[in-house]
């Protein structure tokens, strides 16, 4: 299996790694260890580059399977071969918009879970912009600004994000672990990480953070809709700096 250096650190851009397998038809090669996320959650999955013996393949994106983490490599011609050794780097401009969004997303889901008791039902993203799906019967202009105005305020708290993976007994203890109207995590999956933004937020999830809600910068609320009767949705955006 591929060990996930993601998961520890997100602000990992470049690291060495080796060839364990080569799918050549699908221009696809598994390494030993990655900093490249794979997708999910709602946050896409990473690109960049990857370099080898003075040639250099485009990382068009990481990819998750039962055997680990596949990196679908552009260009046309031969793939570093089982054994080689790489480096891999992270196209970071790029994934450091996901992790401002994604922890704004957190922020967005801590605040209406707190001050409404709302579960999420859904969710996606793309670099700095984002969505979320709430239990809300009713959702109002003035109930929205409300909200903007809260998940602003713990932008400027600087609340500390931490990630911890702890066994899945000790992780289901923890109240509230799950946000979301289903629970997503297998039974099989024997560790859960957790990201909590200190007195705020804390629950179970696989993506990429930054290291204070003050990185996130100012949340924009740009729109709300309903998706059913029961069913709210929010869309938020940042500033690029």
């Amino acid at each position: 299996m591929t060990a996930l250096l993601y998961q520890t650190d997100s602000y990992l851009i470049e690291f060495n790694a080796v060839v364990t397998a080569v799918d050549a038809e699908n221009r696809a090669v598994l390494l030993d260890r990655t900093a490249f996320y794979p997708g999910g959650g709602g946050q896409p999955a990473d690109d960049g580059e990857m370099h080898s013996g003075g040639v250099t393949w485009p990382v068009l994106r990481a990819r998750k399977s039962a055997e680990g983490i596949w990196h679908l490599l552009g260009g046309d011609g031969s793939l570093p071969p089982v054994g080689a050794g790489v480096t891999g780097k992270i196209n970071w401009e790029r994934r450091y918009q996901l992790m401002r969004t994604h922890t704004a997303l957190h922020i967005l889901c801590g605040v209406v879970f707190r001050d409404y008791g709302a579960l999420v039902t859904g969710g996606d993203m793309e670099p700095l912009k984002g969505r979320m799906d709430f239990e809300f019967e009713s959702l109002t202009k003035d109930l929205v600004s409300v909200i903007e105005a809260a998940v602003n305020r713990e932008v400027v708290e600087s609340r500390p994000v931490r990630v911890k993976i702890l066994p899945r007994d000790e992780a289901f203890q923890i109240p509230d672990l799950i946000r979301t109207k289903i629970n997503l995590l297998p039974p099989e999956i024997a560790e859960i990480r957790t990201v909590e933004l200190v007195g705020l937020d804390l629950q179970a999830d696989g993506g990429t953070h930054v290291a204070s809600t003050r990185e996130v910068g100012r949340i924009r609320v740009v729109d709300y809709k309903s998706k059913g009767r029961i069913n709210k949705r929010i869309y938020i955006e940042m500033d690029a700096a």
